[in-house]
């Protein structure tokens, strides 16, 4: 009989190696939970301003004409865009979707609240720009942690649009 050349590894070595096969796949698990959760979490803190900016059927729609601007915030009248809407005298709208004083902005208005939300493309990219950040960063757990570099390259491209889309529409 010839021999294979092939030697049974000792118990000891096995175990060291099924133990560090553990860990990495720990490894893996956590990292992907992590990037879940950080995707999640852009999700959640976008769909507050994103869900009255998209989907506006039942909100009340309008404009309001900018008169006072603080450090985040500015004011000014509401008017509603349907004859029998309420004009409001004061409500508030996030300062960067905003030029300043005297700006004429489209919104809805979150219900039950004094808060305007911008419509339209400017207004829906600027709601999901904390989830864009969260594609930049999970882009980097992805392609380093997880070493799938063309999935974390495709992350990170995506959220980079989606932020330059918000840029680009905001300072039209």
């Amino acid at each position: 009989m010839a021999s294979t050349g092939v030697t049974k590894r000792s118990r000891t070595r096995r175990a060291g190696e099924s133990a560090y096969g553990f860990l990495l796949l720990a490894k893996n698990v956590a990292m992907t939970l992590v990037a879940l959760l950080i995707l999640v979490a852009g999700v959640w803190s976008s769909w507050g301003d994103a869900k009255p900016s998209m989907l506006t059927k039942g909100l009340e729609r309008g404009t309001v004409t900018v008169s006072d601007c603080g450090d985040e915030w500015c004011t000014g009248s509401f008017t509603p865009a349907r004859e029998g809407g309420k004009s409001r005298g004061r409500v508030r709208i996030d300062e960067a979707v905003t030029n300043g004083t005297g700006d004429r902005v489209p919104v809805t208005l979150k219900p039950g609240t004094d808060h305007a939300v911008r419509t339209g493309a400017a207004g829906i990219f600027h709601a999901w720009v904390p989830f864009g950040g969260s594609l930049l960063l999970t882009s980097l757990i992805v392609a380093g942690g997880l070493g799938l570099r063309r999935t974390g390259w495709a992350m990170g491209l995506l959220g980079a649009a989606l932020l330059g889309a918000s840029f680009a529409t905001l300072t039209l």
